[in-house]
C-alpha cells in the first residue's frame, strides 16, 4: 500500500500523484460536517479542477481538488451484491399461449450501476415482474435469442428468430412477440414478413415486433404500454393473411401514452432518434391502433382493403447469409471507383439510394464532370453483365419514378432496376436480400421487383 498523498500542487492541472482511472482509491475530503471518507474507483476529473471516483453502487462522486485532505491507493473496493435469480411467476393456463422472444434493446435493459450506461441485460422472466398486465393478456413463455443491440444484428440473427417463431408455432403459441432494438427493428420486421410470406403464403400466427425508446426503469418508458399492446396483438389479434401483416411493429403512436400503432412490417421505418413515436407506416397507412384503457387494451382496425387469407406456410424461408449487397447514397461523392470497388470484392448486388424519384449522378450536361460519365458506363458494363443494380427512393415516402425525367429513363436504359417501387429503402435492402437467396438472377429481381409480394407495394398508392 502506497502512502497516503496530503494536499495538492496548485500549478498543475491535475491533483499530483492521483492514480490511473481504475485504480481502487480511499478517498478523505473536507465537508461542512468534517472529514469524509470514500472508497471507490479513480476516473479522470469531471472538470477542471476535479477529483472523481465512482463508488460500488455505480455513482459518482465529484470533489474540488481543494477539498482533498488525502487520498491513497488500495487493494480493492467493495463490489455491489450480485442480484438475486428472479422467480418464476405464476400464470393462468386458460389464457393463449405467446411466445415472448428476447434478443436484447432498450425495452429489455437497464441502468448498469457499475458504469452508469444503459445495458442490454435485463432477464426475460424479468418482464412479467416488471408489467404484471401481460398476466391477463397471455400466458407468456420467455425465450431468450441474446442480449444484443438492434445495430450488431444481422441477417443470420433474422435466421433464427425465424427459427424461433417456427418452434413457438409448432409449440401451440397462437402468437409470437419479439423485443428488439428500435434502431433496425424494421427491417427485422420485414425479414419476418419475407421469411414467411415472400413465397406468397402466411404464418401460423401473429407475430408482432415492439422496441422501446427509453429504459423501463424510467419514468418516462415507453416499454410497458408498448409491450402490453404487442402481446394484446399476439394473443388476441386477427389472424394474419399474409398481406401487409405477416409480421407487425407495435410501437407508441404519439409523443403521449395510451395509443399505440400497429404497423405493417414490410412497410415501415424508424423515422426519428429519440421520439417515443419514431416508427411511421410508409407509403400505407397503420393496420391497426391499440387503446390502452381502463378496462385493458382494445384494438381498433383501420379501413383497408380486405385480403384473402394466403394457405399458411409450413416453414419460413431462410436468407443466405453468405449474400452481400453493397449499399451507396446517390450525392456529389458517389464515384465510379467506391462502385467498383464492391464489385471486384465480389458483392452479389449494389442497392443505390436515390435522390428525388430515384435519380444517379450519370450526366454530365456541362462537360465538367467526367465522373459522371465513368459512373455511368461502369453501372452499364456490369448490368449488361448480369449484375444486379437497384435503385431506392431516399426520401423514403413516395415512389421511385424513372419515367419523368430523361435521367431516369437512361437509368433503365442501362439496366436498372426500381421503376414504380414503394419500398421504403430498409424493406427494399431486405426484399432484396430475400430475392438472391432464392437463387434470383437479374431478370428474375427484375420482375419480382415491380411485384407486390406481400404489401410492400400497394397498387392503389403507386402514383
Amino acid at each position: 500500500m502506497s502512502e497516503p498523498f496530503m494536499g495538492r500542487d496548485d500549478s498543475l492541472d491535475t491533483m499530483e500523484g492521483w492514480p490511473e482511472p481504475g485504480t481502487p482509491v480511499r478517498l478523505v475530503v473536507k465537508t461542512w460536517a468534517g472529514l469524509d471518507e470514500h472508497l471507490g474507483i479513480a476516473l479522470p476529473g469531471a472538470g477542471p479542477g476535479l477529483v472523481t471516483v465512482k463508488l460500488a453502487n455505480g455513482y459518482n462522486l465529484s470533489f474540488p481538488e481543494s477539498y482533498v485532505e488525502s487520498f491513497e491507493v488500495v487493494e480493492s473496493v467493495p463490489q455491489p451484491e450480485a442480484e438475486e435469480e428472479p422467480e418464476p411467476v405464476p400464470q393462468d393456463e386458460s389464457l393463449p399461449l405467446v411466445h415472448l422472444i428476447h434478443t436484447g434493446g432498450t425495452i429489455a435493459s437497464k441502468v448498469d450501476y457499475s458504469t452508469g450506461a444503459v445495458t442490454a441485460r435485463f432477464e426475460p422472466s424479468e418482464l412479467l415482474d416488471a408489467v404484471p398486465e401481460l398476466r391477463s393478456i397471455a400466458r407468456i413463455r420467455a425465450v431468450k435469442l441474446g442480449n444484443m443491440w438492434s445495430d450488431d444484428i444481422r441477417p443470420r440473427h433474422w435466421n433464427r428468430m425465424l427459427r424461433a417463431t417456427e418452434e413457438a408455432f409448432a409449440e401451440g403459441a397462437v402468437g409470437v412477440v419479439i423485443t428488439h432494438g428500435t434502431d433496425t427493428l424494421h427491417l427485422t420486421a420485414a425479414a419476418m414478413s419475407y421469411g414467411w410470406s415472400g413465397g406468397g403464403g402466411r404464418p401460423p400466427g401473429r407475430i408482432a415486433l415492439t422496441g422501446s425508446q427509453r429504459s423501463p426503469d424510467r419514468g418516462s418508458s415507453d416499454a410497458a404500454e408498448n409491450l402490453i399492446s404487442a402481446v394484446h396483438w399476439a394473443a388476441h389479434g386477427p389472424s394474419p393473411t399474409g398481406y401487409r401483416d405477416s409480421a407487425v411493429v407495435v410501437v407508441h403512436a404519439s409523443s403521449s401514452d395510451g395509443l399505440c400503432a400497429v404497423l405493417p412490417g414490410c412497410a415501415c421505418r424508424k423515422y426519428h432518434s429519440s421520439r417515443r413515436d419514431a416508427f411511421k407506416a410508409i407509403n400505407q397507412e397503420p393496420l391497426a391502433h391499440i387503446e390502452l384503457g381502463a378496462d385493458g387494451p382494445s384494438i381498433s382496425m383501420s379501413e383497408l382493403d380486405p385480403h384473402d387469407a394466403r394457405p399458411e406456410a409450413i416453414s419460413p424461408a431462410m436468407f443466405d447469409e453468405e449474400v452481400r449487397i453493397a449499399q451507396f447514397l446517390s450525392d456529389g461523392h458517389l464515384h465510379s471507383e467506391m462502385v467498383n470497388s464492391a464489385i471486384e470484392s465480389g458483392y452479389d448486388a449494389l442497392l443505390f439510394h436515390g435522390t428525388g424519384l430515384g435519380h444517379l449522378p450519370i450526366s454530365d450536361p456541362q462537360g465538367d464532370s467526367p465522373e459522371n460519365t465513368k459512373l455511368r458506363l461502369l453501372i452499364e458494363d456490369y448490368c449488361s453483365s448480369g449484375g444486379v443494380a437497384v435503385v431506392v427512393a431516399q426520401t423514403v415516402h413516395g415512389p421511385v419514378h424513372l419515367d419523368v425525367y430523361s435521367k431516369g429513363r437512361d437509368q433503365q436504359s442501362i439496366g436498372m432496376i426500381g421503376n414504380g417501387s414503394l419500398c421504403p429503402p430498409g424493406s427494399a435492402l431486405v426484399k432484396l436480400h430475400f430475392l438472391l437467396s432464392g437463387g434470383a438472377d437479374r431478370d428474375a429481381v427484375a420482375e419480382a421487383w415491380d411485384s407486390d409480394l406481400l404489401g410492400e407495394n400497394p397498387p392503389v398508392t403507386r402514383s
